[in-house]
């Protein structure tokens, strides 16, 4: 196998592989979850790493638990976002026409991570159907290969790749097959971060709203969080952020009402639905 800068060469096959995206996080408290990948990926010396499913609602930080992990054992990372319509070649090696109108094997960012030594993370797995699952079950067992029928060839992975699958807790998911399922442990579960964290990752992520206006949000938030509702640090980020806009243009408003606002833009919902706190 010979190697360049963006192709490898197996078996007089020529694959084009893909970058690794530029992403940038900071991790705020929640260290169990984090350990718990850092441990199912380490290398004991005797078995393969373990491929653990990361579960969680929409929103609760799963990716940047990836990506978190990821920069701690020094590896790129390579994101393949599964859909319902993810066909087997999605996941594996796809053939495109060249400027020279030849075919072109083109390396998914599963295939580039394995070749590469790098982390692949499968966001939103239990999306994906049975089909494309079956494609990459060897990747996932002993034999850490998959084999690419567009291309003829067997893609072995590097001792050094790692593999994580998120699943988000909704009803527009599949059951994943126990055979692929009893492949992808442990399972880590990510719940709602603490109101320290929340409020400390919002602040970190926002530049313009005030302390006060970032307060509010975290406490509509735990609000949300205490009645088992969907609202996450990602809404809580959006509702920050227009409300601040709104109080930027609307001299007069005040806080309570750029809340109020945002809340029903954002959500669909106003906050006396959410059952949030009454602003003073």
């Amino acid at each position: 196998m010979s190697k360049e800068t963006d192709r490898i060469t197996i078996k007089g096959v020529e694959i084009f592989l893909m970058d690794p995206p530029s992403l940038e996080v900071e991790w705020v408290g929640m260290e169990e979850p984090l350990t718990q990948l850092l441990a199912a990926w380490s290398d004991d010396g005797i078995d393969p790493p373990m491929q653990p499913r990361i579960l969680g609602k929409p929103g609760v930080g799963k990716t940047s638990l990836a990506i978190t992990a990821a920069k701690e054992i020094k590896q790129d990372l390579y994101i393949f976002q599964c859909t319902v319509d993810t066909k087997p070649d999605d996941l594996i090696i796809s053939p495109v026409i060249a400027d020279n109108g030849k075919i072109r094997y083109v390396a998914s960012p599963l295939v580039s991570a394995m070749l590469r030594g790098g982390v692949c993370l499968l966001d939103e797995g239990n999306r994906m159907s049975e089909k494309s699952w079956a494609s990459i079950a060897p990747l996932l067992d002993m034999r850490r290969s998959v084999y690419s029928i567009v291309a003829g060839v067997e893609i072995k992975a590097r001792p050094e790749f790692r593999i994580c699958v998120t699943m988000n807790e909704d009803a527009s998911t599949f059951e994943v097959p126990e055979y692929i399922h009893s492949r992808l442990q442990p399972a880590i579960h990510m719940d709602y971060p603490t109101r320290e964290e929340e409020f400390r990752i919002l602040r970190g992520k926002l530049d313009g709203p005030s302390d006060e206006l970032i307060q509010h949000v975290v406490d509509v938030l735990q609000m949300s969080h205490s009645r088992d509702e969907d609202l996450s640090v990602r809404d809580g980020l959006n509702i920050a952020r227009y409300a601040h806009r709104l109080l930027n243009f609307y001299s007069d408003m005040g806080v309570h009402n750029a809340l109020d606002q945002s809340i029903v833009q954002i959500t669909g919902e106003s906050r006396a639905s959410l059952d949030g706190p009454k602003l003073v």
